[in-house]
């Protein structure tokens, strides 16, 4: 949520209730980053690090705040029955739905769940994304954005740990990029990703020390005839009549 620009807004919605109002609470109040709204025992994180020396370090939930990462003050305002440390725990899909009268907060949402992301919570640590899911978040932040047609995106294997239908809406994502006129660079082994490319360079013939070399570039339809393309082997089935 911090990443995407939306938390302050969730967090300016909280500070308009009526409850914060009265006590004078700014959005602010209502960032774990900083003193007077977080849980001051565990600086906001929701959990305490105990160092093991000569292993790795345990975190466990802080036993003040129960892992809510705020004060029991600030969890006293709610907006639409749900605290602060409640709406951080939503999924984005869920945050879509509950937030589907505030448009700004919506259309965040939406960006995330369009590029597969709709499981992951709005208070989820940055560091605990896997790599395809970081980038993705970097990519809903850009179309959250208004579009200048101007753009090269460079996403380095997107749909690693992608169910078919979150790839599906990925694609859906960055073909509606490059309507807009904008340009997208993948790379990627998913051959479903790979046949729907205007144009694939093909590295190989291996991986690593025995690869590095263009075996083939040109339209999937071109690679997939390229009896040297391991890639076009197993793309040729995928393609049927479009080899022919």
């Amino acid at each position: 949520a911090t990443y995407t620009g939306v938390f302050y807004a969730i967090r300016k919605l909280f500070s308009q209730t009526q409850e914060a109002r009265v006590r004078g609470y700014q959005p602010g109040r209502f960032s774990f980053n900083v003193k007077g709204g977080r849980c001051e025992a565990c600086a906001g994180d929701g959990t305490i690090k105990i160092e093991m020396h000569f292993l790795p370090d345990v975190y466990v939930p802080c036993e003040v705040c129960k892992g809510a990462r705020y004060n029991r003050d600030t969890l006293d305002i709610t907006f639409k029955g749900k605290n602060i440390a409640e709406v951080l725990d939503l999924s984005c899909e869920e945050a879509l739905e509950f937030f589907a009268n505030q448009p700004t907060i919506a259309r965040h949402m939406q960006t995330l769940v369009d590029v597969g992301l709709g499981y992951v919570r709005l208070g989820q640590p940055a560091p605990t994304l896997s790599g395809g899911e970081a980038q993705r978040v970097k990519l809903s932040s850009e179309l959250a954005k208004k579009a200048t047609g101007h753009t090269m995106y460079i996403l380095d294997e997107p749909t690693t740990g992608l169910h078919f239908e979150d790839i599906r809406k990925l694609l859906t994502v960055l073909s509606r990029l490059v309507d807009q006129g904008n340009t997208v660079l993948v790379i990627e082994h998913n051959l479903d990703v790979i046949k729907t490319a205007d144009w694939i360079i093909d590295l190989g013939p291996e991986g690593g020390d025995a690869g590095g070399m263009v075996i083939v570039e040109g339209s999937p339809e071109v690679v997939a005839k390229t009896s040297d393309s391991h890639t076009g082997r197993f793309l040729a089935p995928l393609l049927g009549d479009r080899v022919g």
